[in-house]
């Protein structure tokens, strides 16, 4: 085959060794083996400077490329990180050093495509944003670790109120942890929006107090609050994040409409929202309101900035972008035939997994991509629902954001007249295709 990269190299990573695979005529041993420590980083760096190297291919294997990526940009390098599938050896025995060989021979053939990688902005916040999810799933733990130590002393009052981590549910927690136990004392602690009432209350608090249950209720309690300090602390992060995302964006200056949104913090709408402003601070970075697509909420829309960053002209177009998400089909063609179009069977990703969410939160809306949404799950049911509302908001979005289109909405009415008028010119025409063969 033609050799496209003729200054091509290879590299096969592991957490301890990674091999290095260089042209043959650049060097007496063109396969060389390194240890990952931060100076044989820099070896590695220096040798393929040496050989004349100016693009290097490398498995995206864990989090071990991330460090040796890092050098290699700083040293001016091209660095493309390639999925594994893409550079699987021929069936043989298999080594390092063979296949750093092959790495570097696919990618001097121009056969390896690199996968998409945020910039560094992005990766800072990608890593705070996944960190704070993280922090939430385990906060919810601790709840429920709480609930299955009242309902093993029959204390039933996470049944009567919908939140026991709200302001009645911890002031009643805090409690029973304080040592009281008699149900008529637990009623100063209900608050006047609460539904249940106070007999049903009262016999929701009557248990067999267990000393190692209460016990628990209170470590696991106390663990939740300091995840929530957690995660207090982590949306300050992200915050200032946010805030230098602007700045860049506008020359480095921060305006003075930007400080008023910064100091001002409004109520959560949701019980996982951030206690900033989000939607004001998206708005600036990207140019348009992307929370107004139905579906997409401030918590979701800051997931997918921080997965896939604001340049999304990396993906050539819409059909690109919902490809790398996997929310398309996998079309399979062989002798001008379709044998298979099932979407590929892998792990969704993070931006996956929030554009699913926010097609799964329409599917009762009275708009046009809830009777979408609704539409298609008659077709195929609720996953196949999700997975094509979800690319329908993907394109949505990634329209918005590469061409600063405001988000217009379709009016449901009228959407429904025209599928209703597409649905009997189809019947009509079946109709005349029947009365033809009779």
């Amino acid at each position: 085959m033609p050799i496209v990269h003729a200054d091509a190299a290879g590299i096969d990573i592991s957490s301890t060794i990674h091999a290095v695979a260089v042209p043959a005529d650049r060097d007496e041993i063109c396969v060389r083996e390194f240890g990952a420590f931060t100076e044989d980083l820099i070896s590695i760096a220096e040798w393929l400077k040496k050989c004349h190297i100016t693009t290097v291919a490398m498995e995206s294997t864990g989090v071990y490329w991330k460090p040796l990526y890092t050098v290699l940009l700083e040293y001016g390098f091209s660095v493309a990180l390639v999925n594994a599938r893409h550079v699987k050896n021929v069936t043989g025995r298999k080594n390092d050093m063979d296949d750093a060989q092959w790495i570097q021979k696919l990618h001097s053939c121009g056969l390896l495509k690199s996968s998409f990688l945020p910039d560094d902005m992005a990766e800072s916040l990608r890593v705070l944003v996944r960190h704070r999810k993280r922090l939430i799933e385990d906060s919810s733990k601790y709840v429920l670790r709480i609930q299955k130590a009242l309902e093993l002393m029959n204390v039933k009052i996470h049944s009567v109120i919908n939140d026991i981590t709200g302001k009645t549910g911890t002031a009643i927690i805090e409690a029973i942890i304080a040592g009281e136990r008699n149900p008529e004392n637990f009623m100063q602690y209900v608050d006047a929006r609460i539904k249940a009432d106070h007999d049903t209350i009262r016999k929701s608090l009557t248990g067999n107090w267990r000393e190692e249950q209460v016990f628990m209720v209170s470590e696991n309690y106390e663990l939740y609050k300091y995840v929530q300090q957690r995660i207090v602390s982590c949306e300050q992060k992200i915050e200032e994040y946010l805030q230098k995302h602007v700045a860049q964006n506008n020359e480095g200056v921060i305006e003075k409409i930007h400080e008023e949104v910064v100091s001002s913090v409004k109520k959560k709408k949701t019980k996982n929202q951030p206690a900033f402003n989000v939607k004001a601070y998206l708005k600036r970075i990207y140019g348009v309101d992307v929370t107004a697509i139905f579906g997409i909420s401030d918590n979701t829309a800051m997931e997918i900035l921080s997965e896939t960053g604001t340049d999304l002209s990396k993906w050539e177009s819409e059909n690109h972008f919902v490809s790398w998400l996997n929310l398309c089909p996998n079309n399979k063609i062989t002798g001008g035939k379709l044998i298979s179009s099932m979407v590929m069977k892998k792990k969704a990703g993070n931006a996956t997994q929030a554009f699913r969410a926010a097609a799964n939160s329409i599917q009762r809306s009275d708009n046009w991509l809830g009777d979408y949404f609704r539409r298609m799950k008659a077709k195929g049911g609720n996953k196949y629902a999700i997975i094509a509302t979800a690319r329908k908001i993907a394109i949505i979005y990634y329209k918005m954001v590469r061409f600063k289109e405001e988000f217009k909405p379709v009016d449901a009415d009228e959407y429904r007249k025209k599928y209703k008028a597409a649905r009997i010119a189809y019947l009509e025409k079946q109709l005349t295709k029947l009365k033809g063969a009779a």
